[in-house]
């Protein structure tokens, strides 16, 4: 297929480019890019006057939940929510049933995928069996079957010597560890945020301190280890201030935030609606202005979405209950524009270096850029519509989200995948 975007606003962190350009792509690959490039015998011509022409963007954080939990969702319906969200490329977690612990598993994955996902899937390994924090899975074996990375997400390793072995593993085959930060001896039941709104809410809190207690002692073992740590879904304060240090004093550690952490706080949650009921939960003012601080001053270098869809009843039930989780493919782009473009914390360069090139660097995909020769994962947003949030139109199967009914600018118009419009 020949497909020709012409008068877009190219945004490429790899080359700093952000100018109004041509692009053709063609056979899979970017052919040119340049002005005034001929439209002849192309199959299809995107007028993209007005809107960013983004490397596709790259989610690094997805709860797919197949195999297992077909009734969430299917790698079919999470990869077309992708598609529709603006992303080429995601990154799979490992907490299926079964967990995603083995070659096999995992290559049954990729085959599952290549069958009926319109984008690239990436599939996580779990780093310890089962995800039990008992005994480490073979991280040789599931980098050679294609996991880009380790990941017990949705747990911790509770075990520091356990977890610093993993490291260790991690370190020698240059797999980047995806860390989800949770002291679960201190968390407890807690299902919000400490504070007021808990206490109005009659449900137990969750303090800051059970993500900074686990950020840190994990940051201190990447020291040791040399391992290259990603720190997931980021939400407070302390854990800005945690991470740049330990990138001033030069440890292998990259970071990330979620729209959902820096566009609402604790205040917003409307009683008796577990769609606000997150892990980590929704924080303070101070901790949502901490973050977006950290995405400007580079302490934060990935916005990802940890898709997380649940089946209504279990986000029906009272929040002390409730599952935790929301959906974030379709409403990452909107959101990152709205919250963060618009009021100039981030230039839309900015935007596509989080959600592009940073994680296509820290998943070892090279730049992923707009540049000729490269895979033309592509996508075409204009950031001037504006439109109303509608769970009912999600592709996913997921509707559990608290930004429904909420106004936005920031429209995925189009999404290719190796020069395909998904």
């Amino acid at each position: 297929m020949k497909i020709l975007i012409k008068n877009g606003r190219v945004l490429n962190p790899a080359t700093n480019t952000d100018a109004v350009l041509d692009l053709l792509a063609e056979d899979a690959c970017i052919k040119e890019i340049g002005t005034h490039i001929d439209a002849t015998d192309t199959d299809k011509v995107i007028d993209a006057s007005g809107c960013y022409v983004m490397p596709g963007l790259i989610d690094m954080h997805v709860h797919l939940r197949d195999p297992g939990f077909l009734y969430k969702e299917t790698i079919e319906t999470g990869t077309l929510a992708a598609a529709k969200g603006g992303f080429t490329t995601i990154v799979a977690m490992a907490n299926t049933n079964p967990v995603i612990d083995d070659a096999h598993k995992l290559e049954a994955v990729y085959e599952h995928a290549r069958q009926y996902s319109p984008i690239h899937v990436l599939q996580a390994g779990s780093v310890t069996k089962g995800m039990n924090g008992l005994e480490l899975t073979n991280a040789r074996a599931l980098k050679n079957a294609g996991a880009p990375v380790l990941s017990e997400d949705g747990k911790t390793v509770m075990n520091a010597a356990l977890f610093r072995e993993a490291l260790l593993n991690a370190a020698a085959l240059n797999l980047p560890v995806l860390d989800h930060c949770e002291d679960i001896h201190l968390k407890g039941n807690g299902a919000l945020n400490s504070g007021s709104i808990a206490k109005k809410l009659k449900v137990e809190g969750i303090s800051n301190a059970v993500e900074d207690t686990i950020i840190a002692r994990d940051i201190l073992l990447a020291k040791e280890t040399n391992a290259r740590l990603h720190i997931c879904h980021c939400s407070t304060a302390d854990s800005m201030k945690i991470i740049k240090a330990a990138k001033e004093d030069g440890i292998s550690v990259t970071a990330e935030v979620c729209p959902h952490h820096f566009t609402l706080t604790d205040e917003d949650i409307l009683p008796g609606d577990s769609n606000y009921k997150m892990a980590p939960p929704l924080r303070t003012r101070k901790d949502a202005d901490a973050l977006i601080d950290g995405l400007k001053n580079g302490t934060i270098d990935v916005i990802s979405s940890d898709h997380a869809p649940h089946a209504l009843y279990e986000k029906t039930e009272d929040i002390a209950s409730a599952a935790f989780g929301i959906v974030g493919l379709e409403t990452s782009v909107p959101l990152t524009i709205t919250e963060l473009v618009i009021p100039g914390h981030l230039t839309p360069l900015q935007m596509a270096e989080k959600m592009s090139y940073n994680p296509a660097k820290i998943l070892g995909l090279g730049t992923r850029g707009l540049n000729v020769g490269e895979i033309a994962d592509i996508t075409v947003i204009h950031p001037d519509i504006e439109f109303v949030i509608d769970k009912d139109s999600f592709a996913s199967m997921g509707r559990n989200t608290p930004f429904h009914g909420r106004k936005v600018r920031g429209k995925v118009l189009f999404t290719i995948c190796e020069g395909v419009i998904c």
